[in-house]
């Protein structure tokens, strides 16, 4: 059996996930509302909820047809674009071990700066950044100083709440979990706009587990 920290919790085996249909919190601004679908992600621990995720119905992408055909990585995904909505049901441990408080926040894709304070401290350099939905009222894309600005409301302190986004497999139409160098990745088949097209891809969200390094 694994343990794995998950803000209050300890968990002796990794976390479960299941999409059901769900409608996204009344808290949330309508222009946020419009983009969700209506299935959550529901991850639990046992039989107790520990978070839902919203995702974007169509999240949008900048890629050409080669990178399209050889396959699509969150490079090509319009930083500060709103992603999806969790609610956390208990305090979360974020990928840098801070703690966030239970509630609703926007996710919204930022690319971890290539300077030499964030050096090795992930396996991957791209997060979602955590959101008070109270404050995130706009769908549309802000600046990544603003988006940095709003998500250290979730932690109270001088960094963004984070969670680490890792590659996951699109091949599969259900939703699965992961667990690799000590962290759990919830595994999903989303779909995705390029230029106007449909398109699809896999998003691994971390969901348990903390960075080894801070």
């Amino acid at each position: 059996m694994m343990t794995i920290l998950l803000g209050c919790l300890i968990l002796v085996a990794p976390p479960t996930a299941i999409a059901e249909s769900r409608s996204a919190p009344e808290s949330i601004a309508e222009p946020v509302r419009k983009l969700l679908d209506d299935k959550a992600v529901v991850v639990k621990d046992g039989d107790a909820e520990l978070l839902a995720i919203w995702f974007r119905k169509s999240i949008p992408a900048k890629a050409t047809a080669e990178q399209v055909k050889n396959g699509l990585t969150y490079r090509e995904f319009v930083e500060t674009a709103v992603v999806g909505v969790v609610t956390f049901a208990k305090t979360f441990t974020d990928y840098r071990k801070q703690e966030i408080p239970a509630g609703t926040y926007t996710l919204r894709l930022v690319f971890q700066p290539d300077t030499g304070d964030h050096k090795d401290t992930a396996p991957h350099t791209e997060f979602l950044l955590l959101c008070p939905v109270a404050d995130d009222t706009s769908a549309e894309e802000r600046e990544v100083k603003d988006v940095v600005t709003l998500s250290k409301k979730a932690t109270g302190g001088d960094h963004p709440g984070v969670m680490l986004l890792c590659p996951a497999k699109a091949d599969k139409d259900g939703t699965t979990v992961e667990t690799k160098d000590g962290v759990t990745i919830v595994c999903v088949k989303r779909t995705v706009e390029v230029n106007g097209t449909a398109t699809s891809m896999g998003f691994g969200v971390t969901v348990a587990g903390v960075s080894k390094t801070r």
